[in-house]
């Protein structure tokens, strides 16, 4: 059996994505995380890996410059810095399994971060993103049913995609395999459905997506399908044209999704199904937004004056 580094990440990453099944975009990421971090160590032996030299990785982590800080001065954030030691932490685990002798990946702690904030948009912009596609044309009948379907669904910008034109209209539900092949049902509301089947309707062209790129030939078969990017991009446009300052992504549809949920009464663990989060902690990150009871307490009793 070789203890030789390298050779143990590149079996780790198969690991990864034969057997546990992570998707490929998190393989990737954990090879360039881990990848760094053998780089930093500069040793192929996994005895090499202490709690001393994990202790300086972190210091090291938390002195290099952050790529998103274009006015210079910023150091990388604590949330990235617990990326790399999420990474390390699972290799360290799967070393245990393989019983190659190596660092405990218990004495690896995370960075404490502040809570995430949610820079969300109001009813009233969710409204005029939604409807600002007007007539019939194909393009606006595509992008207004992008935007009610995410809503709708508060389905990942890469599910969306997925999606091919047999969608069931006739059905108020569908099975979406969601992160880790985890297969998970969502909603369609009748504002949905009748946005996409004006949609599809529309349509001449023979590609399977269901969100397809329009083309001055529509009635021809091919690789039509939308990516992430593109979505980002029609999101992006007409909540400029809506007229909202803030940055407006297919995420922060399926964000107010949420909140829209847990605002009206809805509890966690179903808001957690829906979203298809693994762990109902990365939905509580919703509540400080939506606890309609506790603001209305506030409302009630602060800053009262006794006669």
């Amino acid at each position: 059996m070789s203890h030789n580094l390298r050779i143990l990440k590149s079996q780790f990453l198969e690991y990864v994505e034969i057997e546990k099944g992570r998707a490929l975009k998190t393989v990737e990421n954990y090879d360039h995380y881990l990848s760094r971090f053998l780089q930093f160590l500069n040793s192929d032996n996994p005895s090499a890996i202490t709690g001393e030299t994990v202790s300086r990785f972190r210091l090291w982590l938390n002195r290099q410059p952050s790529k998103y800080n274009k006015q210079g001065g910023g150091t990388m954030k604590k949330r990235t810095q617990n990326y790399y030691l999420i990474a390390l932490r699972a290799f360290l685990k799967y070393l245990a399994k393989r019983g190659v002798p190596s660092l405990s990946a218990e004495h690896i702690e995370l960075a404490k971060v502040g809570e995430r904030e949610l820079d969300l948009i109001t009813n009233e912009e969710l409204h005029r993103l939604i409807e600002s596609p007007k007539g019939n044309e194909l393009r606006a009948l595509r992008d207004r049913a992008i935007m009610k379907l995410l809503f709708s669904t508060g389905l990942r910008v890469s599910e969306l995609c997925s999606l091919t034109r047999d969608i069931n209209l006739k059905s108020d539900s569908m099975s979406i395999r969601g992160k880790g092949d985890k297969v998970r049902v969502v909603f369609l509301s009748d504002e949905a459905k009748e946005a996409v089947k004006r949609y599809l309707d529309k349509r001449t062209d023979l590609d399977d997506a269901l969100f397809v790129r329009i083309t001055d030939k529509q009635n021809q078969k091919g690789n039509l399908a939308l990516d992430k990017r593109s979505v980002e991009r029609i999101v992006k446009y007409w909540a400029v044209r809506a007229g909202i300052s803030k940055k407006v992504t297919p995420h922060i549809l399926r964000h107010v999704f949420a909140t829209d949920l847990l605002g009206n009464g809805a509890d966690l663990r179903s808001v957690q199904m829906l979203l298809g989060h693994a762990n109902i902690s990365t939905t509580q990150i919703y509540t400080h937004v939506t606890d309609a009871e506790l603001r209305r307490v506030h409302k009630q009793f602060h800053n009262k004056r006794s006669g």
